[in-house]
């Protein structure tokens, strides 16, 4: 399999920026910096990346909506508040391979017309930002950022911003209103961020994956991207493994690659001998599928979807046949509870009504009333915000009682 985005991860000094151009850093910005910004845009979209933090939108046709000569700045945004639970993969790029983002957030910058970019870090990753930091101050000092980028006729400023640790500041608008200083509530949509964003200026924001995709793309060209992975869902992706496997950790793969063969051959296979019994493809916001669902299951957009899951942001956990569905549930809708940013009254009251009735349901203290409840609220609170956060709790909810109900109903008395 193509390795793009690991290609480097384990070697030594790789987060230095000497290490980082000897092995051809900073080549594909100055490829970049010698085209124009509109055919850096259409090198995207002819490559088919698409969005890696979850929702999937192709990334070149995201920078097309965005209005140029409009008297107002263009801002680019990173997004690396990862806080999906079982999602670490971005983690991993900007602790081992800092310059593969900054460069890729250059580059998309360039594309955009923008001179200001922002690195949003979840406030539990503070260790990642003095990583980020340090590689941000080196790319000043060599000149690949600064009032002139790499000695040519363009400037980029990029500073770090550590967020307060808030789940919901992973959705965009709320991620920009953090930024401005307010509270993380998510705003209403439209107006959208390509035309009023931050600071009421046209924004981009991006997830840390796709951007670190872009290096390898202006260098080796879209075809080559193209290539990689399946028709509607091209290159590589990056899963985070964790739960019931014998080598939990990241993996690239190239999209399209089968499900159970990952979990088998790259994780090593389900630990302790044990037989599988579910797999969360891709955090834990997304259905779970049960065990007999998954041959046949590739890992792309596409065929997950088919399956009645999602890829989203690639958090993969594995769970064997001595997990507790309903202790899963629970710990999963306790998170979101937490979580809500109380902006919503549907996501407000059912995300805590339904985590209190699955804490009750695990103490033995529920009725078999209470399972057909939960799917009720469910129903309640699909569709009725103004950001997905409710969503992200339904659907685990939803499919962990349908598919698992006799474990729910089992532990209830009446």
């Amino acid at each position: 399999m193509t390795k793009i985005l690991l290609a480097n991860i384990d070697k030594p000094e790789q987060a230095s920026i000497v290490r980082y151009r000897e092995r051809g850093g900073y080549k594909a910005l100055a490829k970049a910096l010698a085209m124009d910004q509109v055919a850096v845009i259409e090198e995207v979209k002819a490559s088919g990346l698409r969005g890696r933090g979850g929702a999937g939108f192709p990334t070149g046709m995201k920078w097309s909506f965005v209005p140029r000569n409009t008297g107002k700045p263009t801002y680019l945004l990173c997004n690396a508040d990862e806080s999906e639970p079982g999602t670490f993969k971005d983690r991993i790029l900007m602790e081992r391979d800092p310059h593969i983002m900054i460069e890729g957030m250059a580059i998309a910058s360039y594309a955009l017309n923008c001179h200001l970019a922002y690195i949003y870090i979840r406030g539990e990753y503070e260790f990642v930002a003095k990583t980020v930091q340090k590689s941000l101050d080196d790319a000043y000092e060599a000149k690949m950022l600064g009032p002139s980028v790499m000695g040519k006729d363009y400037a980029l400023d990029i500073f770090v911003h550590l967020g307060q640790g808030a789940y919901i500041c992973g959705e965009e608008t709320s991620l920009i209103e953090s930024l401005e200083g307010n509270r993380g509530y998510p705003r209403i949509k439209p107006p959208f961020p390509a035309t009023h964003g931050f600071l009421a200026s046209p924004t981009v924001v991006n997830n840390v994956e796709t951007l670190a995709a872009l290096p390898w793309i202006i260098q080796n060209g879209a075809a080559a991207y193209a290539a990689i992975g399946t028709e509607k869902s091209k290159g590589t992706k990056l899963f985070s493994v964790s739960g019931h496997v014998n080598k939990p950790g990241v993996y690239e793969i190239d999209l399209g690659y089968p499900l159970l063969d990952f979990i088998n051959n790259e994780a090593g296979g389900v630990a302790n001998g044990r037989n599988l019994k579910a797999v969360i493809p891709g955090g834990s916001s997304v259905p779970v599928m049960t065990a007999a669902e998954c041959p046949g299951v590739l890992l792309d957009y596409e065929s997950l979807l088919k399956a009645g899951s999602m890829l989203g942001s690639g958090g993969m956990i594995v769970l064997d046949e001595t997990t507790s569905m309903p202790e899963t549930l629970s710990v999963i809708a306790d998170f979101y509870a937490h979580e809500s940013c109380g902006q919503c009254t549907p996501c407000r009251e059912g995300t805590g009504w339904a985590a209190k009735i699955l804490k009750n349901i695990v103490a033995g203290k529920g009725k078999k009333s209470d399972v057909d409840l939960l799917l009720k609220i469910a129903d309640m609170m699909e569709g009725k915000t103004i950001c997905p956060l409710a969503d992200a709790d339904v659907m685990p909810i939803r499919s962990f009682v349908t598919k698992f109900r006799s474990e729910f109903e089992a532990l209830c008395t009446t």
